[in-house]
């Protein structure tokens, strides 16, 4: 059962993290920026999300294409 949890752990960070960590952070982010706008701040928040990955999947790609 326990190499079970585990694989099921390596799987889940695998999915989640990927490639790239900050993409995970930056997404977690504005998650939590939108709940926040939401519920403190009582404003439209939809457009976040978006609007961070607008600017996270260029970066992503710049640094992957930067690699080589």
């Amino acid at each position: 059962m326990a190499g079970k949890i585990r694989a099921f752990g390596a799987f889940a960070y695998d999915f989640v993290v990927g490639d790239d960590w900050r993409v995970a952070v930056g997404v977690v982010a504005a998650l939590a920026a939108t709940y926040w706008l939401s519920h403190a701040v009582k404003a439209a928040s939809w457009w976040v999300v978006p609007a961070v990955l607008a600017v996270l999947i260029p970066l992503t790609l710049w640094r992957a294409v930067r690699k080589g």
